[in-house]
């Protein structure tokens, strides 16, 4: 599949995550964890009958920590959800493309370039529009939009962390390994949680089944392929889109009201994934 085509499936997928996270009546770590558990239990046997699961220890080891941030991302981002809108939520967690490209200068000495550093700005500015100028001024964050921040951190790391063992192993491989270690973490943790885990309705089981299987699964085989293919950098700010496509959604499903700010902060986003998409092309 062309990689681009790739990550718009992808981005497509999760950006229903937030819908089914208010949807289903659970609290946030049941709901990561069950978003993974059943994405884990519909690709295993694939990867029984067809993969040959045999990796390398370093591989194996990338794997596993990319799963356990991969499923303390899910878990964070769910209590921010829960704690705020979809849309706000959704929107600060994707502040991931400048965690990625600071992250990418401090520890690997390797510059995004101009055009990366120009489209995280424009984005940015979005961001900021819908947030509220006046509430970063005065420091009113709520809750939520503290949770949400740390998981655009978390998501930024899981981005580049995971970049090079995919470039070595298959993309199922890699999803078999960290989806495991992501819902064994999230599974002990529930465990010693006060959190109800059984008796739910069929709607909610449902729910979580279609979680699971659209929005970690078909979601994150298509965003690992683009991984694999495109640059983290371009994945992770392309990846912005995906606010846009859940705040229409929170619209149409969740009755979830979208204010001029929303729409102009979301526009902005745009622009800038527009600009960094021309720019790269304009340089080459």
């Amino acid at each position: 599949m062309n990689p681009k085509l790739s990550l718009a499936i992808g981005i497509i997928c999760i950006s229903f995550s937030p819908i089914f996270v208010k949807l289903v009546p659970l609290a946030a770590l049941p709901v990561a964890f069950y978003r993974l558990a059943f994405a884990w239990i519909f690709l295993a046997p694939y990867c029984f009958w067809k993969k040959d699961l045999r990796i390398g220890s370093k591989s194996l080891i990338i794997a596993i920590v990319g799963g356990l941030v991969f499923g303390l991302d899910i878990a964070v981002w769910n209590i921010s959800i829960l704690k705020s809108t979809a849309t706000i939520s959704t929107l600060i967690a994707n502040l991931a493309p400048l965690w990625v490209g600071l992250l990418t200068l401090l520890i690997f000495k390797k510059q995004p370039g101009i055009s990366f550093w120009l489209g995280t700005l424009i984005a940015i500015c979005g961001m900021v529009i819908l947030v509220g100028i006046q509430n970063i001024l005065h420091l009113q964050l709520t809750e939520g939009v503290l949770y949400a921040v740390a998981s655009s951190f978390l998501y930024a790391f899981y981005i580049l962390i995971t970049k090079d063992v995919l470039t070595r192993i298959d993309t199922l491989t890699f999803m078999f390994y960290s989806m495991l270690s992501a819902a064994l973490f999230l599974g002990t943790v529930c465990f010693f949680s006060d959190d109800v885990m059984t008796g739910f309705s069929i709607q909610t089981w449902s729910n979580l089944v279609i979680l699971g299987l659209i929005c970690q699964l078909l979601g994150w085989i298509t965003i690992n392929y683009a991984i694999h293919h495109l640059d983290p950098t371009q994945v992770s700010l392309t990846l912005l889109s995906q606010a846009v496509i859940t705040a229409l959604l929170a619209w149409l499903m969740l009755g979830e009201k979208i204010h001029i700010t929303e729409i102009l902060g979301g526009i902005i986003v745009l622009i800038g994934i527009a600009f960094t998409f021309v720019k790269r092309r304009l340089i080459s």
